[in-house]
């Protein structure tokens, strides 16, 4: 085989046993080399899409759901421009890419050759490591620095905290690879990465113990995480210290088979009532994942700058937009909560504060679930009609703006084993279709929850679906506009309010998903919508299903709750029974 051959095939084959398995390609004349011999790899599978930024965020949505890192390869020019939103996710949400990017030689570079941009860094500081790889060359060192260089991208996309890397590749005509002769072979120098986990010392955990033996009113934070064992073990921690959790619906523990009693879901709607939040005020916080949804927890721990904050996360990242941390644990999150609870286990402790904390969850979750009783087609409803039917082992993929928040609302605990996703990295609607659709691909029956603004930003992503004859379903909360800026003070205006915020579109689904071979209904009652969704996970391909709703109606109802939670908040508080 010729020298370009032989190069990118060891390249190639260097991926595959670092453990790529998913390759996402933009067709393209440049990538020409990278996308044939991937194509002609034995364990690779292949995935073509022609929109640059649906096909980043495909991979982001494969990547996500699997854990593990997907490669991600397209011409050069502007197309390397068009995986930079989905970069920029993947790099604040933790998921592993390995970006690799055709270029043209140093030659043809800055002086007018068509298609050709500098690529160099251009995806900044949200890669955690870039190359600009040497031009191919078939000689044995060069071979080896070709595994070396593939090796490296995929330790480093997947080691803590996961990320995308971006691998800028330079190649000269001719383009087309020699493939009518054996491209790969086991090889002699294939690389071997080990990797643990941080973890304190005996003398650390024991100064961290001491300083929560003695505090009875403390907080469990958890926003977005998702690591084996961390459930069960955030629980033991929780019932150790007997601290509630506040969890936020990716955490993953408001479903699932572990204990639920210390899981607080509720708190979001509990903490806008101004008495409950100042009257449960703790002494320590202890917060695992990304910073929760919920800006009243979020604004509740700013208003409280004496509560020590203690945030753990093995990258060792200062995700605290608070700007109150108090001590930073570096340590995986599992073997923390386990070594922790240990100590914690041997002291006897029982607690006022944490059965109060319940019993007030248990008042605003009554409240909170009479939506379900709504007969209007209030899109908070959808979430309790979801938990209800998806079946264990679903995947709820939930759009940002008002989807996520509703979510975060009235998606309660289940002991089903429901895993939630969500693209809340930089919180863009952008590529959420892709995303989703790439989940779709490893995780299966799922569901997309999603507004139709992002819903029409991103019908480009439904392709994947056709061409891949995926099984999805995504129902489209139509409000004829952004829903979450009526929410906001914008919405006060409203000589400007519509034409700037609102949005409308006035746009009609069906065409454009019937373009797409997907099956669409459009449902008015809440007996139809139910209906619908059985009917589409049961329907082996791209299911759409539109549920019209009411921006002013959706409004109204979402305060009258959080009223009626507040005001019993307040009621109990003045009982006079929680000292």
């Amino acid at each position: 085989m010729n020298e370009m051959t032989a190069y990118v095939a060891a390249f190639v084959e260097q991926l595959a046993h670092m453990g790529v398995r998913q390759v996402v390609i933009s067709p393209g004349s440049r990538s020409t080399p990278l996308a044939m011999v991937m194509a002609e790899h034995p364990t690779l599978n292949i995935h073509v899409h022609i929109d640059e930024r649906s096909a980043a965020f495909f991979a982001l949505g494969i990547a996500k759901a699997s854990g593990n890192p997907v490669a991600l390869v397209c011409t050069s020019g502007t197309a390397v421009a068009n995986y930079y939103p989905a970069i920029i996710e993947a790099y604040y949400a933790r998921v592993p890419l390995v970006v690799i990017t055709a270029d043209r030689p140093h030659e043809l570079r800055d002086v007018g050759a068509p298609q050709a941009i500098d690529q160099l860094h251009v995806y900044g500081s949200y890669v955690k490591w870039f190359v600009d790889i040497a031009l191919p060359e078939g000689n044995e060192q060069m071979i080896r620095y070709a595994e070396m260089v593939a090796a490296r991208a995929v330790s480093v996309a997947s080691s803590v905290p996961k990320g995308p890397v971006h691998i800028n590749v330079p190649l000269r005509e001719p383009l087309v690879p020699t493939i009518n002769e054996p491209l790969f072979s086991p090889s002699s120098s294939a690389r071997i990465v080990y990797k643990g986990n941080k973890h304190l010392c005996e003398e650390m955990i024991d100064e961290l113990y001491a300083e929560l033996s003695g505090v009875e009113k403390g907080v469990i934070i958890c926003g977005d995480l998702h690591i084996e064992g961390f459930s069960d073990a955030v629980v033991k921690l929780a019932e150790a210290l007997q601290y509630p959790i506040l969890a936020d619906p990716l955490s993953s523990l408001r479903t699932g088979t572990h204990e639920k009693r210390w899981i607080i879901e509720s708190y979001d709607a509990m903490l806008k009532c101004e008495t409950f939040a100042n009257h449960f005020v703790p002494d320590v916080v202890i917060r695992f994942g990304a910073m929760p949804v919920s800006k009243s927890l979020y604004l509740w721990l700013q208003h409280h700058k004496q509560v020590k904050q203690i945030v753990v996360d093995e990258a060792g990242q200062w995700r605290d937009p608070t700007l109150l941390l108090h001590a930073l644990v570096e340590a995986n999150e599992v073997q923390f909560c386990h070594e922790l609870a240990k100590r914690a286990s041997t002291a006897t402790r029982s607690s006022q504060w944490v059965s109060q904390w319940q019993q007030m969850n248990a008042h605003a979750k009554q409240i909170l679930l009479q939506a379900k009783d709504e007969k209007e087609m209030f899109e908070g409803k959808i979430f309790i009609e979801l938990a209800q039917l998806l079946p264990d082992d679903a995947t709820l993929f939930v759009g940002n703006s008002m989807p996520i928040r509703d979510a975060d609302t009235f998606f309660m605990s289940s002991h089903k084993r429901i895993r939630l996703l969500a693209n809340r990295g930089a919180n863009g609607i952008d590529g959420v279709v892709s995303s989703a659709l790439g989940a779709s691909y490893v995780a299966q029956p799922l569901v997309l929850v999603i507004g139709d603004l992002s819903f029409y930003h991103d019908l480009n992503g439904l392709l994947a679906a056709k061409l891949q004859q995926l099984h999805a379903t995504i129902i489209v909360l139509n409000n004829n506009g952004g829903g979450i800026f009526s929410f906001l003070p914008q919405a006060n205006e409203p000589k400007h309010f519509e034409r700037l915020f609102g949005t409308p579109t006035d746009l009609s689904f069906q065409h454009v998903v019937n373009m797409y071979d997907g099956h669409y209904e459009k449902v008015e009652t809440w007996e139809q919508f139910r209906c619908a969704v059985m009917d589409a996970l049961a329907r082996p391909t791209l299911n759409v299903i539109e549920v019209p709703s009411s921006r002013e109606y959706n409004v109204k109802i979402h305060r009258k709750l959080w009223k009626d939670v507040s005001q019993e908040m307040s009621n109990l508080l003045n009982k006079g029974e929680w000292a």
